[in-house]
């Protein structure tokens, strides 16, 4: 990796950091995103210690406004002047339903228009890289259906059943992407890292899981206890493995599992049908949030 420029968004904790240590020791220049100055530069001085990497950067973005990721897009732009590859690692597991400065529902804005804008307005550095790689992460199973009536939690928010209908809503888009920029030589895939313990996933509460899972709640919280990174390293595989292999090099649509394994695409999420109605939606919501 070394001589290759590789952006992680939300990436001062968690999955996004240790994806970051292991890239920084493989020799690449690691730009990591955060919203909070002192997080910020605590992860970066982290990432430089653990990897013996100086070349560590930090940017500040609320990747939740199209504001937001425009911004972050001009910092990184005025630093360098390609980009590798970039991780979508920034996710939202909301507890209720609440909006962005936008007015985009939060899950929605972050897990869902998020990945999928940076990547546009990047496309024309990760076209300098002779291999440019754009990764997003899902969280956990998803539905079997898209809820194409309540893709904003319009009708209902219920907690994780939301949070993975945004997860899919974010595959169906990505899905498409990959198949209308082919002919650019920059691959689009998607990875599920696995369980771990994280500040997302320990400030879920037991209101948001389905009523008939809130008697194992205990279980859950034990298992996503701090345990000092191990199990956020261990799920960073799936990342790290989309952003450096040259077994998955110009390929693009691809899903990989937490084992490291390429799997089928949901069938929900490969959908043309879905794909399209998702991809028309998210460009009229972009078009009617001109900031």
């Amino acid at each position: 990796m070394k001589n290759k420029i590789v952006l992680i968004t939300g990436a001062t904790g968690g999955i996004g950091k240790q994806t970051a240590i292991t890239l920084a020791k493989m020799g690449a220049t690691v730009v990591i995103t955060g919203r909070n100055m002192e997080s910020g530069e605590k992860a970066v001085a982290a990432i430089k210690k653990l990897s013996g990497n100086p070349n560590i950067e930090l940017l500040l973005a609320d990747v939740s406004t199209k504001g937001g990721i425009i911004g972050l897009v001009s910092q990184f732009k005025q630093k360098f002047d390609k980009l590798d590859v970039v991780i979508n690692n920034a996710g939202s597991a909301a507890s209720e339903r609440k909006l962005s400065t936008d007015g985009i529902e939060m899950n929605f804005a972050i897990n869902v228009l998020a990945p999928w804008f940076l990547a546009t307005q990047l496309m024309d550095y990760l076209r300098k890289s002779p291999s440019g790689r754009i990764i997003t992460l899902m969280g956990g199973d998803v539905p079997k259906k898209l809820d194409q009536e309540n893709l904003q939690a319009l009708k209902s928010f219920d907690g994780i059943n939301y949070y993975s209908q945004s997860k899919l809503t974010m595959m169906a888009l990505m899905f498409e992407y990959a198949q209308q920029i082919k002919e650019t030589g920059v691959t689009v895939n998607i990875c599920y890292p696995g369980q771990a313990s994280t500040s997302m996933t320990q400030s879920v509460t037991a209101g948001m899981l389905p009523f008939l899972m809130r008697p194992l709640f205990p279980l859950f919280k034990f298992l996503v206890k701090p345990d000092g990174g191990k199990s956020a390293e261990k799920a960073s595989r799936s990342s790290v493995f989309l952003a450096t292999s040259k077994d998955v090099e110009g390929k693009t649509g691809l899903y990989v599992d937490k084992h490291v394994k390429i799997k089928e695409m949901p069938q929900a999420a490969a959908n043309e049908e879905n794909r399209k109605q998702v991809w028309n939606y998210v460009n009229q919501l972009l078009t009617a949030h001109p900031r």
